[in-house]
């Protein structure tokens, strides 16, 4: 029995979010509404954690740096350390991986047609460890095995929407084809409208995030044409990042033709340290209990 794909989860990585958790200040007035809007995600994570995870993320200058910039790096070690982004890194657990899956996903993917540049050792940053965090809480060890696929965002020139959405379809079909019944759920990080420079500093455009997760849902192939000048427009200079969750969307099987997926739990606040905050979970028809 193969591999399979079951559910797509969404979420913004804003690095303030791990300072409170780590802070103790979930708490807090400020910070109170934006955590209880992913206690529905906890508990339901409690009940469908998955064997494996992908998890689309972009590395903040902590693995990677101008000297070397890859498009998309899939992490292929058994475990990465937590990344010291100039604070010392967060007390959280180290990310266990799973390399045999992770190598399987490399090789369908390149026999696909896309170059991944593998990545036997690296550290992850809050872009990677923030979502954990918002999803499993503070356990002791990560509950299962992270395969980090990285992207860049920071850079340009940066991928394209449809780009993002054909190697979430190549992704489906590696896992597919993983000759081992494991459950898998694919994750997409970053956004939601932000911008951390210049006269724009501080921009959320709450119309534009309400709409791109409707799209997201409804149809993703209008979100993968829309050029990237509309995202720095709409979104700010940081909006970009929400070409990733295109890779998450493109690995759930409404796009091989199967039943659309099914809304588990959609969640919007602003602000969270000046940043829009996007959550979404989206299921497999024929992986809801």
């Amino acid at each position: 029995m193969s591999a399979r794909i079951t559910a797509a989860v969404f979420t913004s990585h804003v690095p303030a979010i791990g300072a409170a958790l780590d802070q103790g200040k979930t708490d807090e007035p400020y910070w109170q509404p934006l955590f209880a809007g992913y206690e529905p995600s906890k508990e339901w994570m409690r009940d469908n954690t998955p064997d494996a995870i992908v998890l689309v993320f972009n590395d903040h200058a902590t693995a990677f740096s101008l000297d070397m910039i890859p498009t998309f790096a899939i992490g292929t070690a058994s475990s990465y350390a937590v990344a010291d982004e100039g604070w010392g890194p967060r007390p959280v657990p180290e990310v266990r991986g799973h390399p045999d899956l992770a190598a399987h996903i490399a090789h369908s993917v390149i026999q696909q047609d896309f170059d991944l540049t593998i990545v036997n050792r690296m550290a992850v940053d809050h872009g990677l460890t923030v979502p954990l965090s918002l999803m499993f809480g503070q356990p002791d060890a990560w509950p299962c095995p992270i395969i980090p696929v990285a992207v860049n965002v920071v850079q340009y020139p940066v991928p394209s929407g449809q780009r993002c959405l054909d190697l979430g379809k190549a992704i489906r079909n590696a896992i597919e084809s993983y000759d081992d019944s494991l459950d898998v759920q694919v994750w997409g990080t970053g956004g939601m409208s932000h911008q951390l420079q210049g006269p724009r500093a501080g921009l959320i455009n709450a119309d534009f995030d309400a709409a791109f997760l409707d799209t997201l849902i409804a149809d993703p192939a209008r979100l993968a044409a829309m050029p990237h000048v509309e995202y720095l427009r709409e979104a700010g200079s940081e909006g970009i990042e929400l070409v990733m969750w295109l890779i998450a969307r493109g690995a759930m099987g409404d796009l091989a033709g199967r039943p659309a997926p099914s809304v588990e739990h959609r969640f919007y606040h602003v602000p969270a340290s000046n940043t829009a905050v996007g959550h979404l979970i989206l299921t497999e028809p024929d992986s809801e209990t």
